[in-house]
């Protein structure tokens, strides 16, 4: 679910990054530190399901959770969850904004 409330929906390669998947498929997932765990804003909200299937995140991880907008029991950041199999079919909801403290408007395009 993208902030707006629209679904769309996205082939994942295994192994890649949920924040590389979005970036692949130009879904507007932030990603200002691009993919270093260094700031929140490809934070993203799990099925209950799906987030107890994780590993816990790391405490680097949950720092930048604390800086997210909309933070829930179940949000990740993007640029940490790497695709598996398991995910097919899996639908993650977008917080309806995120908090920037990179540089303000700052999008970085993929490498």
């Amino acid at each position: 679910l993208q902030p707006d409330g629209s679904s769309r929906v996205v082939d994942a390669l295994v192994g890649e990054s949920l924040l590389q998947t979005a970036h692949r498929h130009e879904v507007e997932l932030e990603g200002a530190c691009e993919g270093v765990c260094a700031c929140s804003t490809c934070h993203l909200i799990l099925p209950m399901d799906m987030y107890n299937d994780l590993a816990e995140p790391s405490e680097d991880e949950e720092d930048m959770l604390d800086m997210a907008f909309g933070l829930e029991e179940t949000s990740r950041l993007g640029c940490q969850i790497k695709v598996t199999e398991d995910m097919d079919g899996v639908e993650l909801k977008m917080p309806a904004a995120t908090r920037n403290f990179y540089v303000d408007g700052h999008v970085p395009k993929p490498h």
